[in-house]
């Protein structure tokens, strides 16, 4: 049964998202219980899939009984396994906050949302799932129209951002797909594990088109990824999407992106190859260290919560970038490991976001006081709680997965890239902790109120808001703490089984 578990999880999420669209015409409430009990029940199958790799190993699904490089197969291992996983609850705690948020931010709109939201899963789930480039193009490409749709219904200005990063998703989509191309016309595959025993035996001097499929897809791959200088599309689409978009792409689609940039490097072309015999891996290192900065100082600068967090982010996919190019065991775990706090905390950041612009009408930093506290004290405690696990101090998880980046830089000597992670983690206490100062200092006398003027207070609340959207913020708090506590067991039982050949 479990052999048979990975197909179930793309066709719950096409099934749900063709239901969940047919309800418009007469039960648009069924919207929403549809997309939750979709992704139960696909989490649900992720977690048993996670089951199954840890204590049997990997497994292969083949279509049609067709034996790869002809037929297509998903592949099981213990990368694919905890990706998946991990998508899967996000999301989860994600689309069950949403209900309320969506209704005040999307209006008429919600029953759209969440078929096009059914499809994105289905493209990201696809993508880790299957063991073939060209099927990973696809569901690529599914998620990536998705995530278009799902910006672009956003507040003024969101059609925009979303048509740029259409324009740079497209421009990805070819560098990557040309890639493909090179790649096939060489090998005359496109499977993963094919591929994985022919390149190894070419010789680079005299097949170069190898080299430029590698470098095609790798920049492809960075966009998809907006590591720094290809983050163009990033900041507007995360601040101008709707509040759950935000909470929904921001922290797995780039995690999932990272997932492929792995997958390519070290799976398929081999550590050696492309830490040695190509410099992927030095390219990718520094743009990685200039793109953690960069984000850093940008963060600063910003007066708008969720603007602030979209910088943020692109620090962060930095040091998931700085992991992968370090190619040495402590980098991957680093590298992994950050996928998964990463994930965890960003999403629980943004949905504060959407419960402040929920309750107080506004995110504006420059806005907050004390008052905060008072009024939504189990929200704010999960926003200290996620800024703390993001400066990386411990037991938070943050601090254990730039511990190993750390510790993977001084292995390889590469001692300005641990100047970049400590005085990085720096610039995250200044713009984390000037928030915290706000919502837990006294305000001056004369400061205004919180909710700030212009504000109906007719539409706003005061307080904290309804218990779907405080539960899961609090759920995400919680698991960056048992992630900390927990980080040796994880990284034991969970990362080290999936280290790449050779590495």
């Amino acid at each position: 049964m479990v052999e048979n578990a990975p197909v179930l999880i793309p066709v719950i999420y096409l099934a749900a998202c063709l239901l969940i669209g047919l309800t418009r015409l007469r039960y648009r409430w069924l919207a929403y219980p549809m997309a939750l009990a979709a992704n139960v029940l696909a989490s649900a199958t992720a977690l048993g899939i996670l089951y199954h790799v840890t204590r049997y190993g990997s497994f292969n699904y083949y279509f049609g009984g067709w034996i790869p490089p002809i037929g297509i197969e998903y592949v099981i291992d213990p990368l694919s396994a905890f990706v998946l996983t991990v998508i899967n609850i996000v999301a989860g705690l994600v689309l069950y906050h949403s209900l309320n948020v969506n209704r005040l931010e999307l209006g008429r709109k919600v029953v759209p949302y969440y078929s096009v939201a059914m499809l994105l899963m289905l493209g990201l789930n696809g993508i880790v799932l299957t063991g073939d480039f060209f099927n990973l193009f696809v569901f690529l490409e599914i998620s990536s129209l998705a995530s278009y749709g799902l910006i672009a219904v956003g507040e003024r200005g969101s059609a925009f951002a979303a048509f740029r990063y259409l324009i740079l998703g497209t421009v990805g989509a070819s560098f990557y797909l040309l890639g493909l191309g090179f790649l096939h016309l060489n090998t005359g595959s496109l499977n993963m594990a094919d591929l994985a025993a022919i390149i190894p035996n070419l010789e680079f001097g005299k097949d170069p088109a190898i080299v430029i499929a590698l470098v095609m897809m790798t920049v492809g791959i960075c966009i998809k990824m907006a590591i720094f200088p290809l983050h163009g599309w990033l900041p507007d689409a995360y601040t101008l999407a709707p509040s759950t978009s935000s909470a929904l792409i921001a922290p797995i689609g780039t995690k999932v992106a990272s997932y492929i940039l792995i997958r390519t490097l070290f799976f398929v072309y081999g550590v050696d190859l492309v830490s040695e015999g190509i410099p992927v891996t030095t390219i990718l290192g520094w743009l990685s260290a200039i793109g953690i900065i960069y984000g850093s100082i940008l963060a600063i600068a910003q007066s708008e919560l969720k603007r602030m967090l979209a910088y943020s982010s692109i620090a962060q996919i930095g040091y998931i970038g700085l992991g992968i190019s370090m190619a040495n065991p402590l980098g991957f775990i680093g590298a992994v490991l950050h996928v998964l706090n990463h994930a965890f905390m960003k999403a629980c950041l943004f949905l504060v976001a959407a419960n402040l612009r929920t309750q107080m009408g506004h995110s504006d930093i420059s806005r907050f006081d004390d008052s905060y506290r008072v009024k939504m004290p189990w929200t704010m405690a999960a926003f200290t709680t996620a800024a703390i696990s993001m400066v990386g101090l411990p037991p938070l998880a943050g601090f254990f997965s730039k511990w190993y980046l750390a510790l993977a830089t001084i292995e390889n000597s590469q001692w300005v890239f641990l100047a970049v992670i400590l005085i990085s983690s720096l610039l995250n206490a200044v713009y984390f902790f000037r928030v915290i100062e706000k919502v837990y200092m006294k305000s001056p006398s004369g400061v205004a109120d919180g909710a700030g003027a212009g504000n109906d207070p007719a539409q706003f609340g005061s307080g904290e808001p309804t218990s779907s959207m405080v539960i899961p913020v609090l759920v995400f708090a919680a698991a960056l703490l048992l992630i900390g506590i927990f980080n040796a067991l994880i990284v034991t039982t969970l990362i080290q089984p999936m280290m790449p050949p050779g590495m």
